[in-house]
This record gives structure tokens, sequence and C-alpha cells, in this order.
């Protein structure tokens, strides 16, 4: 399988944030493939719900040969290695670590647990921030 470039959103809130991102990203390179570019380091409120913990997120581009759905398992289990216990399905919460699919190449995914471009990335000016730092002010993804 070839090499596909994607970008993943990585967030966290909750323990020593900076630690913990550094920390998965160490492990999406030993697992994903590798990292093209890190952007920098964004502090930002609580987007969704309330709490007394800013996150800190990043955007992060990688190359890969691993499958969207591949790509989902791996980024799942760093987070529960990290201390994540759940996915939230209804509202959003404090966490240790968070890893979004934000884009893969020019693909696009609708699945029930996984929709690439991710949906809510235009919503959210801490992925966007990021994304741009990496990509220039980019185009919105067409809707589905």
């Amino acid at each position: 399988m070839k090499e596909i470039e994607i970008y993943l959103g990585l967030g966290s809130n909750l323990g020593d944030r900076h630690t913990a991102l550094l920390s998965a990203i160490e492990q999406l390179v030993l697992r994903v493939g590798r990292l093209v570019r890190c952007s920098s380091f964004f502090e930002t409120e609580p987007w969704g719900f309330e709490s007394e913990h800013p996150f800190l997120n990043a955007v992060a581009l990688f190359r890969t040969t691993l499958s969207p759905r591949e790509l989902l398992t791996v980024t799942q289990d760093i987070e529960r290695e990290q201390g994540r216990t759940h996915k939230t399905r209804q509202g959003y919460e404090d966490r240790v670590i968070d890893i979004d699919i934000l884009l893969y190449g020019d693909e696009r995914v609708d699945e029930p647990d996984l929709q690439i471009p991710h949906l809510l990335m235009q919503e959210r000016q801490f992925v966007m921030q990021p994304l741009n730092e990496l990509r220039g002010n980019m185009k919105r993804p067409a809707q589905r």
C-alpha cells in the first residue's frame, strides 16, 4: 500500500498536558508512520462543555500505509494506554488525551464511528489554527 498524508488533531486538558501530547506523538511515530510536521501547541478553552481545565492542542502531519480503520484502532489504543477510559458519545468531558483523524489524503469515510474529513473541524478554532499553521489557509472540505 502506498503512503498517504494524514492530519491528526491532538488535545489534552488533564495532568501534564505537554507530556501527554509528546507521548502520543511518540507512540504515533512508532505505530502510524513518519511524522512530517507538527504544529505549535496552542492553549485553548474547552469547546462544547464547561471545565476549569484549559486544553493544549496541536495538529500533526504523518505519512502512513495504514487504512483509515487501522488508523482509528491505533489512535484509540494509544488513548486507552495513556489513561483515556472511554470515548464520549453524548457531550464532551475532560480528557488526558484525545486523538482525532482530521484528514486522510483526499479520502472520505462516512461510517457510524468514523467520519473523514472530521465533521466538526471547521467549527473548531483549536483544530483550524494548528491545521492552518501546517497547511496555510485550507479550503473547506466539500460536504458529504
